[in-house]
């Protein structure tokens, strides 16, 4: 009997995973299709504009989509595109000063309202820096604010309440994703490149040339010969004693 309803609960537990997984597989679908419809000029007004700057991309967030501002922000960096993360409250408190002249923000913010991010997009307004926005809300405070409207299928989430961030943080992810590889591809990124930034660990070694290792190889031949002519031989010490000792 305990088996048996340890099973309802296993198969309980896997319905709901397979739900998550579906729904959020289907606003992946929907956020695809929607790049081959109203979102296909407005991406790639995105990517013009941000790979046209001198600076660099300044992701922005708060809360869950905050968390997925700071990978696309890694994401960014790592394949070519100068990027880096501010926290849209901190950003209130000093940080505004991270932001130059010749550099595009992007905002993420599923409704578009949330009050930490208002500083922000301010301060882009009044100083003329691009403005991106990726939202699900096209009436927001944040898209009337912005140059550009990322504007996202507004899915179900996979919450049951309908209310933890998780199928519009997944969409999120997926836009950050599609502009990094969009923007490597424009700029002609290539895989010696990646490894520029990216030397250490599994990912690193794999990328390393054999120009690398040989350098190496004879810095390493170099250190060891001039140590060792720089050790005294055994004929030089004996000479030394029998100085000595006469």
């Amino acid at each position: 009997m305990i088996k048996a309803a340890l099973s309802v609960i296993e198969d309980g537990v896997l319905e709901s995973a397979k739900r998550t997984l579906g729904t959020e597989r289907r606003a992946l679908e929907a956020l695809e299709r929607a790049l081959g419809g109203g979102l296909a000029d407005p991406f790639q007004r995105a990517v013009e504009t941000i790979s046209g700057i001198t600076g660099r991309v300044i992701v922005t967030g708060v809360g869950k989509s905050g968390h997925i501002a700071v990978k696309i922000a890694a994401t960014l960096a790592s394949t070519g595109t100068p990027a880096f993360f501010v926290h849209a409250a901190e950003a209130n408190h000093g940080d505004l000063g991270m932001i130059g002249p010749s550099d595009v923000v992007l905002a993420l913010s599923k409704g578009g309202e949330s009050a930490e991010i208002r500083g922000i997009v301010s301060y882009a307004r009044r100083f003329s820096i691009p403005l991106i926005a990726v939202t699900c809300s096209e009436k927001s405070s944040l898209a009337s604010a912005s140059d550009i409207i990322l504007l996202m299928p507004n899915e179900a989430e996979a919450c049951p309440h309908g209310l933890a961030p998780t199928t519009s943080t997944l969409m999120q992810l997926a836009m950050g994703d599609a502009l990094a590889i969009a923007l490597l591809e424009k700029r002609g990124f290539t895989a010696r490149d990646f490894h520029v930034f990216h030397p250490g660990g599994k990912l690193g070694a794999s990328l390393r040339h054999v120009a690398d290792v040989m350098h190496g190889a004879i810095a390493y031949r170099w250190w060891r010969e001039e140590r060792l002519s720089r050790r005294p031989s055994r004929h030089s010490h004996a000479s030394t004693s029998v100085a000595l000792e006469s």
